[in-house]
């Protein structure tokens, strides 16, 4: 018979992140799950103890300081060891960020199997949602905060199973980009970006050059310089306002810059573009930047 401690919340399903349901069971030999399905995704993590998890063909045989992924509607089958009948926790979410967060941990259907070495961490903050199990707004908004910390937590320490060498390079990539798109517009240096994702500036620029064909310094500068030609051709905006609002502080800087890939000055862009081009070419123009900017295609599908 297995000892559990569960909860399942009837709160409002929407936003971000959002838990389902938590609990904590201490199993007897042989206890088992499934084969079924569940609605949400579901991340349990053992906390002693050994067992089985099935996902599909693939088998897991799984210890302490193991967990594992199940997606929504997945058919999964899990069991305690016979002889060392695992304990563990477990949290039930979903959200419209629980499928990126999730891609981020390195966790997915085809890798749902990491290890952490936090358990008595993830232990308290599950018993703390818990703890905080009655209806209301400040109960509610405490057990998905604890959730991102859980995850976070994870993340932090996380090593996860049979994920290949080519998928990292490809998630510290995207992660790299990403950063960039959002702080261009600060005097971010490429030493930040390796910084972010926990890699150094050399693996960085490898992994630049294999998957975009460029350093991380010139795409830097070329997605800056995208940005200043958007605002150039959309605004009036002056070049010094431009320049600064695309990361430069240095006018002469940002011109070189923009000389260098552009080849002509700013003010030049603007005026050859304004002079040659109907507003139905700078349309298309702009619309074709914005999909520069929204991301290349390698972003969606994997390897360029």
């Amino acid at each position: 018979m297995e000892k559990a401690f569960k909860l399942e919340f009837d709160s409002e399903k929407s936003g971000g992140l959002y838990v389902n349901c938590c609990g904590c069971s201490e199993t007897e030999p042989l206890h088992s799950f499934g084969p079924a399905v569940k609605p949400h995704y579901l991340i349990h993590y053992v906390l002693k103890g050994k067992g089985l998890f099935q996902l599909g063909q693939k088998e897991y045989h799984l210890e302490a300081g193991n967990g594992f992924l199940i997606e929504p509607e997945e058919l999964t089958f899990y069991q305690a060891d016979e002889k060392d009948p695992w304990t563990y926790v477990w949290v039930g979410f979903g959200g419209s960020q629980a499928k990126r967060c999730l891609e981020s941990l390195g966790l997915s259907g085809g890798h749902p199997v990491f290890s952490c070495r936090e358990s008595e961490q993830l232990y308290e903050l599950v018993r703390d949602m818990m703890e905080h199990q009655t209806f209301g707004i400040a109960n509610e908004l405490r057990r998905n905060g604890l959730l991102g910390v859980f995850l976070s937590v994870i993340g932090a320490s996380a090593d996860v199973f049979d994920k290949s060498e080519p998928d990292k390079g490809n998630q510290y990539v995207k992660k790299a980009v990403s950063f960039i798109q959002s702080n261009y517009c600060n005097p971010i240096r490429v030493t930040d970006v390796a910084d972010y994702v926990c890699i150094n500036r050399s693996y960085l620029f490898t992994l630049f050059k294999n998957y975009l064909g460029m350093s991380p310094q010139q795409f830097l500068a070329r997605f800056r310089v995208a940005k200043a030609a958007q605002l150039l051709l959309s605004t009036s905006y002056t070049i010094e306002s431009i320049a600064l609002s695309c990361g430069y502080g240095d006018g002469f800087v940002f011109t070189k810059a923009f000389h260098q890939i552009k080849g002509m000055s700013p003010s030049e862009y603007r005026k050859e573009m304004r002079r040659r081009g109907t507003l139905g070419e700078r349309e298309a123009f702009l619309e074709q930047l914005a999909g520069y900017l929204s991301g290349a295609s390698w972003m969606e599908g994997g390897e360029p």
